[in-house]
């Protein structure tokens, strides 16, 4: 079935942002902006710049987010003490800019030094992301819930905990519209036993982002990644 032209212009929008994130999420590893002896807020208000010197003046659909160390352990709802970046820590960051009015939900997990436990959770991340959008694609009546469920078992099965408190949500144009003004069936998350292929208030599909939060709650760190479910693959 051929895709309406105002829903190809919605994809080709929501990828367009994804990719604008993308290149500036490389511009911060090619500057070596997450770096030991830098804050996370110092880092936070460094990236923000560069989208701007990248980019225009950047909007932030959510709040910025860089965690290093036991910081990565807290969910995104959480506000820990700012800390410094140490020589051989884990970092990850979570950015929402608006790119022409539609909002991209980027996060990914640096890794300073050698550590091999932490190099192998950062590969990790990709992988259950992976595993993550191909259950969404064969499964047609997935529910938020289900996937959720999923995630967390994927994420044991390879020695994790899961870290968050949901496991994507929907986005779109800024500012998108809860589904049926409920948060909740909007999130990949418990509870939320609604199928994910939907449409929002106005009849447009509604498009998600999957977001894998994992830590090792002993060796006390976690990692982030996030980008978009269901197109893109």
């Amino acid at each position: 079935m051929d895709i309406p032209t105002d829903e190809a212009t919605r994809v080709e929008s929501l990828l367009d942002a994804q990719a604008n994130a993308a290149a500036l999420f490389a511009a911060v590893e090619q500057r070596g902006i997450v770096a030991p002896g830098i804050s996370e807020r110092a880092a936070s208000d460094a990236i923000r710049d560069l989208a701007n010197e990248m980019f225009g003046k950047t909007r932030h659909w959510h709040k910025r987010v860089v965690r290093a160390g036991s910081n990565t352990l807290q969910p995104y709802a959480k506000n820990p003490p700012d800390r410094v970046i140490d020589a051989d820590d884990i970092v990850f960051c979570d950015f929402g800019p608006i790119f022409d009015g539609w909002e991209a939900d980027f996060g990914r997990t640096f890794v300073i030094g050698d550590d091999p436990v932490k190099h192998r959770l950062c590969a990790d991340l990709a992988l259950l992301f992976d595993a993550g959008q191909a259950h969404f694609e064969s499964s047609p009546d997935i529910t938020g819930e289900q996937l959720f469920d999923y995630l967390v078992t994927q994420a044991e099965d390879h020695g994790w905990t899961w870290g968050g408190t949901i496991a994507g949500h929907v986005v779109g144009e800024f500012p998108h519209d809860d589904i049926d003004g409920d948060h909740m069936f909007s999130c990949v998350m418990p509870g939320n036993d609604r199928p994910m292929r939907t449409v929002d208030s106005s009849g447009a599909t509604c498009h998600w982002i999957q977001e894998i939060h994992i830590v090792d709650r002993e060796r006390g760190f976690g990692g982030f990644y996030e980008q978009l479910l269901d197109v893109g693959r």
